[in-house]
């Protein structure tokens, strides 16, 4: 049997940055600063310069940058917000641990990205904000979302977590709203060795809350402004995030290409994908099919040492915690894009020949 494929080759990545790596923690090491230490302001210097965005906020985890975010524009008990029920729980669990509402408005069958184009209609009084989240790596009609806000003075909190690096005509994924949450989770585009994320904002009164807020609300030391969490990303993550920061745009390079070379093979023969638009691009954080008897398509890919994940197997409007919030009808497209969705290997590594045996086994 063939050797069974990476479904994200972090072996490669490391193997590639073992040096720069061990350099930047040993570095950390020697100065003990564990806890906001340099390479926290120089890693937030680095995402700014790379996204154009003001302000960045480094913390403890993607979840934690929605969390703060919210709090930051002051979410109240009772406010909705406006997003899609096609992601991970924490675009909405964070909206609903703070006493919010979220308003769940469908995808688009071909990008499976928020449609733009229903969100007006569920604007109510109480709409505080809308979030759309960048899925797969592709970010969602971020022009017409803002016309939207900004006619409604609403906020705007782009759910970054697998965008990072995405363009959206001409601008980075990041610096396309008032804020942007992103996640450094291991298996994310840029991804740290552990749990942190970090916030976007070109606000500096947001961009102040959100570091009151990481810091358990405190403004200087012992001098707590309001409340807060305990949401820091330590200094070793960050010195993780700023070694893999040096090969980042070689990798946004693989990425696109690998992810080119997929569209081209799966239209080729005639398998049905996630389409990115014209005026955009994707760092494919997954790439992802669409195909009938998912079950039977695993099995067969598992078969041949092929790996995949299913990103989402259910929209939140379904799951236990969440249909509550919302009632469990509509999002017809939604519904239909998690019984359909397939991701495939990929990431900057991936070789043609092991690119060529997915395809194949699939398309088999």
């Amino acid at each position: 049997m063939s050797h069974r494929i990476e479904f994200v080759d972090l072996k490669a990545q490391y193997a590639a940055l073992k040096d720069r790596i061990a350099a930047r923690m040993q570095a950390v090491l020697d100065h003990g600063q564990y806890i906001m230490g340099p390479e926290v302001k120089e890693l937030e210097q680095g995402l700014v310069a790379f996204t154009g965005a003001k302000h960045c906020i480094t913390v403890a985890s993607g979840t934690e940058a929605i969390l703060i975010s919210l709090m930051a524009i002051d979410l109240k008990p009772g406010d909705e917000v406006i997003t899609t029920p096609f992601t991970f729980a924490a675009t909405a669990e964070m909206i609903v641990l703070l006493g919010g509402k979220p308003v769940y408005v469908d995808i688009e069958p071909d990008t499976c990205n928020i449609d733009a184009s229903l969100i007006e209609a569920m604007i109510t009084p109480r709409t505080r904000a809308i979030m759309p989240v960048s899925l797969y790596g592709q970010c969602a009609d971020m022009d017409r979302i803002g016309q939207i806000a900004a006619r409604h003075q609403l906020f705007v909190i782009e759910d970054a977590a697998q965008s990072f690096g995405a363009s959206f005509q001409g601008r980075r994924s990041c610096n396309l709203s008032t804020l942007a949450c992103t996640s450094f989770f291991p298996s994310k585009p840029l991804g740290c060795y552990g749990d942190g994320g970090a916030i976007f904002t070109s606000d500096d009164r947001i961009a102040q809350a959100c570091r009151e807020i990481r810091v358990h609300g405190q403004s200087g030391r012992y001098h707590h402004t309001r409340i807060g969490v305990g949401g820091r990303m330590d200094t070793l993550q960050c010195a993780v995030v700023l070694a893999k920061l040096e090969r980042f745009e070689w990798e946004l390079q693989r990425r696109l290409a690998i992810g080119g070379r997929y569209d081209a093979l799966f239209d080729a023969a005639g398998v049905e994908r996630v389409r990115v638009r014209v005026d955009r691009d994707s760092v494919f954080a997954q790439y992802t099919v669409l195909v009938d008897d998912r079950t039977t398509v695993q099995a067969r890919l598992q078969e041949q040492g092929i790996p995949t994940a299913v990103h989402y197997p259910k929209p939140l409007h379904h799951q236990p915690a969440y249909a509550s919030q919302s009632g469990s009808e509509g999002c017809s497209q939604s519904v239909r894009a998690a019984a359909r969705v397939l991701s495939l290997p990929m990431s900057a590594d991936l070789a043609e020949a092991d690119q060529d045996r997915v395809v194949r086994a699939l398309c088999s």
